[in-house]
């Protein structure tokens, strides 16, 4: 059956659709030897259908794993400076795994791995808000007036930021935990928030993605979500 090719190089988890559209206009995608063009069909069974002239297969079975990431790993496939990247972390699958979003170097917590890209398309765009929850560990303490700026919103150097969630969980010395939650995906949001707002950060992990937590999970740890999971994960 044909499909759209963007769709078929979404679906062997090698990219978002976004991505493929991105790649056959740059002119890397080819069917049976040909230059394709978006809108263009194939049919992933009896069509030759090649990414920088290397064929792809279609992968039936679909993976969405949940990693408590550690510090120190890169959220990418592959890093040109040689550092961990995440994908080391889940190598016990049949598949390529490729991260939903990013979790900066020094961020730990949940992260989602899947070879579904339409999955990672639908849970990483802007509109469909999936809330994102962490836990930050700021210097200072955290006054009612500056919990009321995160949660209106902080002006950026890329804009306003959206209404956030922030309570405040404990005074430790000189250091405050605070959890805040968000449902955008800026680049280094979370830091950038506190920074703005006058409290550096030392430590923050991501405890929750939409209805996904943590559980018990040690860092490098991880699991394979349940179809059920995944479903709910759809209709978010």
């Amino acid at each position: 059956m044909k499909q759209r090719i963007q769709k078929i190089i979404a679906s062997a988890g090698l990219a978002s659709r976004r991505q493929a559209e991105k790649w056959i206009e740059e002119g890397r995608v080819r069917v049976n030897g040909l230059a394709v063009t978006l809108g263009d069909s194939a049919d992933p069974v009896s069509d030759r259908i090649e990414v920088n002239g290397k064929p792809i297969q279609v992968e039936s079975e679909k993976y969405c794993i949940l990693l408590h990431k550690p510090v120190g790993y890169v959220t990418t496939a592959r890093d040109p400076q040689g550092r961990p990247v995440v994908v080391d972390l889940v190598q016990n699958f049949p598949v390529r795994l490729y991260p939903v979003g990013r979790l900066d170097l020094n961020t730990s917590g949940l992260l989602l791995l899947t070879n579904d890209g339409d999955l990672a398309q639908h849970l990483a765009h802007p509109r469909h808000g999936v809330e994102k929850t962490y836990l930050a560990r700021v210097r200072g303490a955290v006054s009612p007036s500056t919990v009321q700026r995160l949660e209106v919103g902080v002006k950026l150097e890329d804009g306003l930021t959206a209404p956030a969630r922030v309570e405040v969980t404990r005074q430790q010395g000189t250091h405050s935990w605070v959890k805040i939650t968000i449902h955008e995906g800026r680049n280094r949001q979370v830091r950038r928030m506190f920074e703005a707002v006058g409290h550096a950060m030392s430590r923050l992990q991501r405890i929750q993605f939409g209805f996904l937590t943590l559980e018990n999970l040690a860092p490098g740890q991880y699991r394979r979500l349940s179809r059920l999971e995944v479903a709910r994960l759809k209709q978010l």
